[in-house]
């Protein structure tokens, strides 16, 4: 998906945007030293990013999702709001193969 003025407004981006805010935070919040924790903050800032800019490719996104699952998804506190952004990452659609 390329970037477009359209971008700003698809409901979508938003949600995206709304998720990884929730998950940042709650990164933030949990108190564990998590081995992958940089790997999983430069993956949000990332998908921040082309949130902000409408730079939404759904490989760039799966791939970020991928990588913060591997990261974070043996946390049990941070299950539902990682599963907020694959939900969010979902509505751009499957990547092509």
């Amino acid at each position: 998906m390329a970037a477009s003025r359209g971008d700003r407004d698809d409901p979508r981006v938003e949600t995206l945007r709304r998720a990884v805010t929730r998950l940042r935070a709650e990164l933030d919040a949990h108190p564990a030293d998590l081995r992958d924790r940089r790997e999983a903050e430069r993956e949000l800032d990332a998908l921040e990013a082309a949130a902000r800019t409408g730079a939404l490719d759904v490989e760039t996104l799966r791939r970020a999702l991928l990588l913060l699952t591997a990261a974070l998804g043996s946390v049990s506190a941070l299950t539902r709001p990682l599963g907020e952004v694959r939900s969010a990452i979902d509505l751009f659609g499957v990547a092509p193969r």
